[in-house]
């Protein structure tokens, strides 16, 4: 089973979460929503808390973690209706291509929110602030 760590104060991160969750039919993923977890479970808690709001954070059954687009990467290749999608990831170049997409929007997505008429979280760590 697979550990996924995201912002739960993200209408995008949540909206991703909850379209994983639909195809996630073996219940092969936890999410976990950073902002309503009292402790972070090893090796998360080692994680800085503005490292952990920058991407979101996969933990496999063997201890490995992946943040950001390999993160996403690695829980659509658990996920047999994302297949299709995780084999177009496969191809050459998509891996660049997927990181430099993937930081574009999280660095920006509480104003992308902001334009999809989200309201921005209100936010008491200064992590969240830098992320508006």
């Amino acid at each position: 089973m697979l550990r996924a760590l995201y912002d739960g104060k993200c209408v995008i991160c949540r909206s991703t979460c909850e379209t994983l969750r639909a195809l996630d039919w073996l219940n092969r993923i936890e999410f976990v929503d950073l902002h309503r977890s009292p402790a972070l479970s090893a090796p998360f808690e080692r994680l800085s808390r503005e490292r952990l709001m920058s991407e979101i954070h996969v933990l496999d059954a063997e201890g490995k973690l992946y943040a950001g687009f390999a993160g996403t990467r690695r829980m659509l290749r658990e996920l047999p209706l994302a297949m299709p999608l995780w084999l177009l990831l496969q191809l050459p170049g998509s891996n660049a291509l997927g990181k430099r997409v993937y930081r574009f929007i999280a660095r920006r997505r509480y104003r992308i929110n902001a334009l999809l008429g989200a309201p921005l979280p209100d936010c008491a760590e200064s992590s969240c602030e830098t992320l508006r």
